[in-house]
């Protein structure tokens, strides 16, 4: 009988049995591709870029002082992307927490263990820098944002995807974690 053949239930145990079924490659780390990093990352992307724009087009309304334009833009930038980052996390763990609560707890560690050193160069160094680069260099905000947000990006993903991964192989983001020993002694 093929898979499709199969009723569900089979298809889900013989699969969970698969899974639990140690080979040579489960104990090599897994390499994640552009794919895996596209579809983590793009919609809190857009999110991100957007409230930066929404942001920074704003402050345009008060002022023309690249500082307050890139810090104005910054903070849009923040809000946008950890808000969908922050449900993005949630739902991860949500199956492997034993209450809302823990889940909420959970997501709150991996986000600063995914993304705080990232954060602190990118947003004390990196992308104030940038943006305010951009837009004093060219003459248009919006496109100096944009060149600004890009250049800092290069920076901030170079650092939070190696923490994503150290997270991940340490098992900081399943059951292997001590996080997840705690969940379940208390």
């Amino acid at each position: 009988m093929t898979t499709i053949d199969q009723p569900l239930a089979t298809i889900a145990t013989t699969h969970e049995a698969a899974a639990q079924t140690p080979t040579t490659t489960d104990a090599a780390p897994r390499r994640r591709g552009i794919v895996f990093w596209i579809v983590r990352y793009l919609p809190a992307e857009v999110a991100g870029t957007a409230a930066m724009v929404v942001g920074g087009l704003l402050a345009t309304l008060w002022t023309d002082a690249a500082p307050l334009i890139a810090v104005a833009a910054l903070l849009g930038e923040i809000i946008g992307f950890y808000a969908v980052l922050a449900v993005t996390i949630y739902i991860e763990q949500a199956p492997v927490s034993a209450t809302r609560r823990r889940a909420a707890g959970r997501t709150a560690v991996l986000l600063v263990a995914e993304f705080g050193a990232a954060e602190l160069l990118d947003t004390f160094l990196v992308r104030p820098v940038a943006l305010m680069l951009g837009v004093w260099l060219i003459p248009d905000p919006l496109w100096g944002m944009l060149a600004g947000k890009i250049a800092a990006d290069i920076v901030f993903y170079a650092v939070a995807a190696g923490a994503f991964t150290v997270t991940a192989r340490t098992g900081l983001r399943d059951a292997r974690s001590p996080l997840s020993a705690k969940e379940v002694s208390t």
